[in-house]
């Protein structure tokens, strides 16, 4: 695989995102995947806030969650079915501002990849919609799709069998997370000003149809649910 971060200007809160991506490509090569980070995806859709007390920001992180559980240093927070920090909200980059999620990642990426085909004239194209985010007991953030399209988002291995002809029962490959981690590994998350990336040469399956849900999991039916003892149970 084979991972080409752009360095671009500072993008503007209200810029036009696909005139900002296409001013640094003059094509785009089959069976690639353009990667953006959520947050000048959020700065197009102009999805900012200004935190004028620590109770603003608790009132805005409650309304943007499906649930939020305070801990010691960050808001816990379920969002668009994703375990994450103050759902999304960030304060670095913003210029003062806070920067929420996009308002759908799945719906941008969908749309932008049509702009991009129809620009390019490329039909294998995916486009992905990173943020970055921290597993349990785990230190550091890597990084995580909220959204993509032109590319199936999992590889499903059950029901094949593996080298010794066992049949496989659970395993499944998240390619949509897998290719937003290795994409921001190299895009960086301080002031590297790399908030795009092309992806070549990768192992994915290309498709014009989405399941926006293949990734999720029922909370009642995840492996880590003993550690979610506060959540409801409905």
């Amino acid at each position: 695989m084979i991972i080409r971060p752009i360095k671009t200007r500072v993008f503007q809160e209200g810029d036009d995102l696909f005139a900002f991506i296409t001013d640094y490509f003059k094509k785009l090569p089959e069976k690639s995947v353009v990667v953006i980070t959520s947050k000048i995806v959020a700065l197009a859709e102009k999805r900012t806030a200004v935190a004028e007390s620590v109770q603003t920001k608790e009132k805005l992180i409650r309304a943007e969650s499906e649930l939020a559980i305070p801990t010691k240093h960050v808001w816990l927070t379920l969002k668009d079915g994703m375990l994450m920090a103050s759902a999304g909200i960030d304060e670095s980059n913003g210029n003062g501002k806070l920067i929420l999620l996009p308002k759908d990642s799945f719906e941008r990426a969908r749309t932008l990849r049509k702009k991009l085909q129809r620009k390019y004239a490329v039909s294998r194209l995916g486009v992905l919609i990173t943020d970055s985010h921290t597993a349990p007991l785990r230190a550091g953030v890597t990084g995580i799709a909220l959204g993509y399209a032109g590319f199936c988002g999992i590889k499903d291995y059950r029901g094949t069998r593996d080298i010794f002809g066992r049949e496989f029962q659970f395993s499944r490959v998240n390619i949509a997370d897998s290719l937003a981690a290795a994409a921001a590994l190299v895009m960086g998350e301080g002031n590297e000003q790399q908030p795009v990336a092309i992806l070549e040469k990768i192992p994915v399956e290309f498709c014009d149809r989405i399941h926006r849900r293949e990734l999720y999991i029922d909370m009642h039916e995840d492996m880590y649910r003993p550690l979610f003892s506060k959540l409801p149970k409905d």
